[in-house]
């Protein structure tokens, strides 16, 4: 039976690509896409959403618009690492029409109060964080959260020890994170430590290209602004794809491994946004978190093109010798 699912993001070159696999894996349901600001503004967001799921035919699939700015702190989006429109400047046409009148939390608070249904979520969390404070009975009903953001011992990726993800909205993942400790239940925290290591490389993009042109194609489209930013910034020959790791980790969760533990958000000063990971226990409180911390590379990347390509894993034989 499929699990249904709500795709909660900030579309974002990443985010589509996540996107894209969810799309393409039969153990799943989108049932929605909620869009929240952060990567980009949340009306491009919104926008580019509606582009990938054209590019995937799935237009049938609903996009509803959620917060246009974080709880407290101002908004600062990401469009120096995304490009100019969010999607890598690959300026794609505007998808016109199927634009729904309901808002993102309105659309949470049904979608939760009705069936069984589970969150991923690929950007900040201030849709979430309205949703519990607008419907707390809903929000309860979250069948699982899966949350792109955070680190443990990785370095951030916007400041020494914060994630852009909760970095961008600290008030609304404490508050998460503070409503799942209240609910005695587990965010699985998909951060940095593991993203990190999920890097697509020239090398990737040439074979999923040869494997599949038109996919291949509009994948190296929309990451080639990527590819240069990461080249730019950290000299890395490839570029952090973070986003796909949350929904492979959804679908197969021998892919990551990880510890349960405290976890609570900084939301002032220096180090705000960082994720204060309690490993060693000091504050005696139940855990609220399963905090990533090793992924198996190789996996990721046979699901990953298994899926978008429509292949199975032995005919991907190049993989083993692509990613070391």
């Amino acid at each position: 039976m499929k699990r249904k699912v709500i795709i909660d993001c900030d579309p974002g070159i990443d985010d589509s690509l996540a996107i894209m696999l969810a799309l393409s894996s039969p153990e799943i349901e989108v049932a929605g896409i909620t869009i929240v600001c952060g990567n980009a503004p949340v009306e491009m967001g919104a926008g580019n959403a509606r582009k990938v799921l054209q590019f995937m035919n799935r237009l049938d699939v609903p996009v509803y618009v959620g917060a246009e700015k974080p709880l407290r702190r101002a908004y600062i989006n990401a469009l120096d690492t995304h490009g100019a429109d969010g999607l890598g400047e690959s300026f794609l046409p505007e998808v016109e029409g199927y634009r729904t009148d309901m808002d993102a939390v309105t659309f949470l608070r049904q979608s939760l109060m009705g069936e069984t249904c589970s969150v991923i979520a690929l950007g900040p969390l201030t849709n979430l964080a309205n949703l519990y404070k607008e419907a707390p009975d809903a929000f309860a009903r979250i069948e699982e959260l899966v949350s792109m953001g955070g680190n443990y011992k990785s370095h951030g990726n916007c400041s020494p020890v914060a994630e852009y993800n909760y970095w961008a909205d600290p008030d609304a993942a404490d508050i998460v994170y503070d409503a799942f400790a209240r609910q005695h239940k587990k965010i699985h925290m998909v951060g940095l430590d593991v993203t990190r290591q999920i890097v697509l490389t020239p090398d990737l993009l040439e074979y999923m290209y040869r494997l599949d042109a038109a996919c291949g194609a509009f994948v190296k489209k929309i990451t080639k602004f990527y590819l240069d930013f990461h080249w730019e910034w950290e000299h890395l020959i490839g570029c952090v794809i973070n986003d796909p790791l949350a929904v492979a980790y959804f679908l197969n969760r021998e892919l990551c491994r990880g510890f349960e533990a405290y976890v609570d958000i900084e939301t002032d000063g220096i180090s705000i946004g960082q994720t204060v990971v309690d490993a060693y226990d000091f504050y005696k409180k139940e855990a609220n978190a399963i905090v990533l911390t090793e992924v198996e590379v190789k996996e990721f990347f046979y699901l990953f093109f298994a899926r978008l390509l429509h292949m199975k894993k032995e005919d991907l034989d190049l993989i083993e010798q692509i990613v070391k």
